[in-house]
C-alpha cells in the first residue's frame, strides 16, 4: 500500500454535492482518499503519481449478487435443453454444484475475481453452493479474494434439496464463517447467512437458520421469487407467498439481501420496504432464463433499495447496467426507468455494501476507501453534473479499464495485472479443474 497522487483525469465522484471535477487531483494514503483538491494546490507530494490524462476516474464498481462457483461452466455443453427455470436448475446448476471440489471452488473464484478486476469491479457480494464440498468452502473463496486484493461478502447457500446432513453442514458453514469475519473485522471479507430459495427450504430449516441468525445478528442472502414457480410452490405447500413466509421466520431485516424479486406482488414489496430489505436486480440472468423482468420502477416507488448484480452472467457492471435499462424500457416504455436503473449501480450498490463495510465504499470523497477505477474516455459531448449518468451508460460503459485500485493497492494498471499471480498459469489450472469437473458432470 503506497501513497498515490492521481491527476489530470476527469473525476466522477458519485458525490451528489460535487459529481464531476475537472483540474483536480486525488490523493491516497493508508488505503483511504486523503485529499481531493485543485491540482494547483498540490505541493511537495511524496509517493507514486498516476497520470490520468484521457481518462475518467470513478469509484470501483460493486456487484450486489454474484456466484463465483459458476465460472467453470463456461462452454459446458452437456446439459439438456431446458424449457423453464426449474429445468435450468435441475439440468445444469444442481448437477454442477454437486460435483464441485475444493480446487474447483478456489480456481473458479480466482478466475472470476481477476476478470472482475479487469472490468473495474472492486467489491463482490457472493452466494456460494457446493453440496459435495461444504466445509471450508468459504475459506477457499476467501483465499482467492485475499490473493487478488478485492473485497467480498460471502455466504453458503443452505438448501434441503440434498438431504438433512447437507442442510446442517451448510448451516454450520455459515455460522463458522460469520463468527470468523465478525471476530476478525477484516476490511476485505464480510458475511451474510446464505439460503438458496424458499421453495427448497422447509419450515424446520428456516427456523433453524433464524435461531442461528438471531445469535449472530446478521443479514441473509437469498433468491426471492426469481421464477413464478417459487411463489406457486410456497402458496401450494405452505399457503404463503415467499416474502410473507420469510418474514414469518424473522429473516427480513436491514442487512438482508433479496436477489431477483421478479414475481413478488405489491404486498410483498411493502413488507420488504418496511423491513429495510435490499433487492439485487439481475437483468441479464433473468432474461437468459426467461423468468421475466423485475419491475424496478415499482420497487423503487414502494421505497425499496434496489441494487444491481450479475448472477455470474458477467463481471462487467456497466454492461449489466445497460441491459437493465433496456429491460425496463421493454417492460414499461422508453420514458421510464433511467434514474431507477442508473441508481442501482451508481448509488444504491454502495448503500447496500456500506451496510457491511461501515460507510466506506462507492464514493470518491475524503476519508472514504480508495477503491478506484480509471477508464479511457475523451467525452465527445459536455460531461458535467447534469450529463454524467448518460456518459456512464452510453459511453464510459464501452470504454476500456486502464487501472483498478482497491484499498489503495494497485491491482491493475496500464491494462496489466499488478499481482503476484501468473494469469496464464491460473487459467491453465482452471482448465484442468474444468475438464475433470465436466467429466464428473
Amino acid at each position: 500500500m503506497s501513497n498515490l497522487l492521481i491527476s489530470n483525469g476527469i473525476i466522477i465522484t458519485m458525490n451528489p454535492e460535487t459529481p464531476v471535477l475537472y483540474d483536480h487531483a486525488l490523493m491516497v494514503q493508508d488505503g483511504k482518499i486523503s485529499r481531493i483538491c485543485p491540482k494547483s494546490e498540490v505541493k511537495g507530494f511524496a509517493g507514486k503519481e498516476i497520470d490520468a490524462a484521457g481518462k475518467v476516474v470513478l469509484p470501483g464498481f460493486i456487484n450486489a449478487h454474484h456466484h463465483f462457483y459458476s465460472t467453470l461452466v463456461r462452454g459446458l455443453g452437456k446439459a439438456k435443453p431446458s424449457a423453464d427455470f426449474n429445468e435450468v436448475l435441475e439440468n445444469l446448476w444442481w448437477r454442477l454444484d454437486k460435483q464441485l471440489l475444493t480446487d474447483d471452488i478456489y480456481y473458479s473464484a480466482l478466475v472470476s475475481a481477476l476478470d472482475a478486476i479487469r472490468h473495474g469491479t472492486t467489491t463482490i457480494i457472493d452466494h456460494h453452493a457446493s453440496p459435495g464440498a461444504i466445509a471450508g468452502s468459504l475459506d477457499m473463496i476467501a483465499k482467492a479474494v485475499l490473493q487478488t486484493g478485492i473485497r467480498a461478502n460471502l455466504c453458503y447457500e443452505v438448501s434441503d434439496r440434498d438431504g438433512g446432513p447437507k442442510t446442517l453442514e451448510g448451516i454450520r458453514e455459515n455460522v463458522q464463517w460469520l463468527e470468523n469475519v465478525q471476530s476478525k473485522k477484516s476490511d476485505f471479507l464480510k458475511g451474510l447467512f446464505g439460503m438458496h430459495a424458499a421453495f427448497t427450504l422447509s419450515d424446520e430449516t428456516l427456523e433453524a437458520i433464524a435461531a442461528e441468525g438471531d445469535k449472530l445478528n446478521c443479514g441473509y442472502h437469498i433468491h426471492v421469487a426469481e421464477a413464478a414457480s417459487d411463489e406457486n410452490y410456497n402458496m401450494k405447500r405452505f399457503g404463503k407467498k415467499v416474502v410473507n413466509r420469510l418474514n414469518d421466520f424473522r429473516l427480513l431485516n436491514g442487512k438482508t439481501l433479496a436477489a431477483h424479486c421478479v414475481h413478488i406482488d405489491e404486498e410483498e414489496m411493502e413488507i420488504l420496504a418496511d423491513k429495510g430489505v435490499a433487492v439485487a436486480h439481475n437483468p441479464q440472468s433473468n432474461l437468459n432464463n426467461a423468468v421475466g423482468i423485475a419491475d424496478v420502477v415499482k420497487l423503487v416507488q414502494k421505497g425499496i433499495l434496489v441494487g444491481l448484480g450479475t448472477d455470474a452472467m458477467t463481471v462487467n457492471m456497466p454492461e449489466e447496467l445497460r441491459v437493465g435499462l433496456w429491460a425496463q424500457h421493454l417492460k414499461h416504455d422508453p420514458s421510464q426507468g433511467f434514474m431507477e436503473i442508473s441508481d442501482t449501480l451508481l448509488k444504491n450498490n454502495a448503500i447496500i455494501a456500506n451496510r457491511y463495510w461501515d460507510n466506506q465504499l462507492g464514493m470518491l470523497k475524503e476519508g472514504l476507501a480508495a477503491d478506484l477505477v480509471l477508464m479511457d474516455y475523451y467525452p465527445p459531448t459536455p460531461l458535467d453534473a447534469n450529463t454524467w449518468r448518460g456518459h456512464v451508460i452510453y459511453g464510459i460503459s464501452q470504454a476500456q479499464v486502464d487501472t483498478t485500485i482497491c484499498a489503495g493497492n494497485i491491482l491493475f494498471q496500464n491494462k496489466q495485472l499488478q499481482l503476484d499471480l501468473d494469469e496464464a498459469e491460473v487459467a491453465a489450472k482452471s482448465r484442468g479443474c474444468a475438464s475433470k469437473l465436466w467429466e464428473r458432470f
